[in-house]
C-alpha cells in the first residue's frame, strides 16, 4: 500500500524498504567484521592445549666455564585460548649472588662465593596473551639449595623462593607446531635461607632482585 502526503510525495513503503536494506547491510557488515576479528584472534591465540618447552640457554650450558649446569623442562596447559598454566622442573649451579649486575663486578673473584650453590627446584607459572603474540607471565619457583665448598663438597642446605615477572612475544613457527618466545624479566627472591656465613657476607652486598634478565623460551605444542 502506497501512502502519499500532500507536503511532497512521501512514500512510506519506499522508506521502510530502504531502512530494511540498510539494517540488513549493517548486520552483514557487523557479522563480517566479527568473523575477521575472530580470525585475527585465532591466529595469535594458543590453539593447542599442551606445550613442552625450555629455555634456549640450556643448550649452551656445556660451553661455559664454569658450567651453570642449567637444565629445565616445563609442561604447559592452555586453559583458554589466551591463558596458560605451566609447571617446571629446573636445576642449575651458580657461583655468586644473583643480584650482581652485568658488568665488571659480575663473576669476579672478590664478589663470588667461596664455592658454589647447586639448586634443584619446581615451579608454577601463569601466562596471558595480551595483544597478538605479546604476553605477560608470573612465575614462582621453590628451590632446595646445596651450598658447596671449592671442592664441590656439600656444606649445608637451604631454601629459596624465586619469583619472576616476565613480558615477551610469542612467535609460532613450523606450521604452529613450535614456538619461540623472546622476553625480558624482573626477578626477585624474598626468601633465601641458611646460607653459610661466608656466602651470606657476599649475598648481603647485593640486592635480592634483578631488574633486566633476558630469556628465550622455545617449545612444541600438541
Amino acid at each position: 500500500m502506497k501512502t502519499t502526503f500532500a507536503a511532497g510525495n512521501f512514500d512510506l513503503n519506499s522508506i521502510i524498504m530502504k531502512l530494511r536494506t540498510s539494517i540488513i547491510s549493517g548486520l552483514i557488515l557487523l557479522l563480517s567484521f566479527t568473523c575477521h576479528a575472530q580470525e585475527v584472534e585465532n591466529k595469535w591465540s594458543f590453539e593447542k592445549k599442551h606445550v613442552i618447552g625450555s629455555q634456549l640457554f640450556m643448550l649452551f650450558t656445556p660451553f661455559f666455564d664454569p658450567s651453570p649446569e642449567y637444565y629445565q623442562l616445563s609442561y604447559g596447559y592452555r586453559i583458554t585460548p589466551k591463558d596458560e598454566i605451566s609447571f617446571e622442573a629446573i636445576t642449575w649451579t651458580y657461583q655468586g649472588p644473583l643480584g650482581r649486575p652485568y658488568g665488571p663486578d659480575y663473576e669476579q673473584e672478590e664478589s663470588s662465593f667461596p664455592g658454589d650453590i647447586k639448586a634443584f627446584g619446581g615451579g608454577i607459572a601463569y601466562k596471558r596473551l595480551i595483544w597478538k603474540g605479546l604476553f605477560a607471565q608470573l612465575q614462582s619457583t621453590a628451590f632446595r639449595q646445596n651450598y658447596r665448598d671449592q671442592n664441590k663438597q656439600k656444606i649445608q642446605s637451604g631454601f629459596q623462593l624465586f619469583n619472576t615477572i616476565r613480558a615477551g612475544y610469542h612467535f609460532k613457527i613450523l606450521k604452529k607446531r613450535m614456538f619461540i618466545a623472546p622476553s625480558v624479566a624482573c626477578t626477585f627472591w624474598p626468601i633465601n635461607t641458611n646460607l653459610p656465613e661466608s656466602f651470606q657476607v657476599q649475598e648481603d652486598k647485593w640486592p635480592n632482585y634483578f631488574l633486566f634478565e633476558p630469556g628465550l623460551q622455545f617449545g612444541f605444542t600438541f
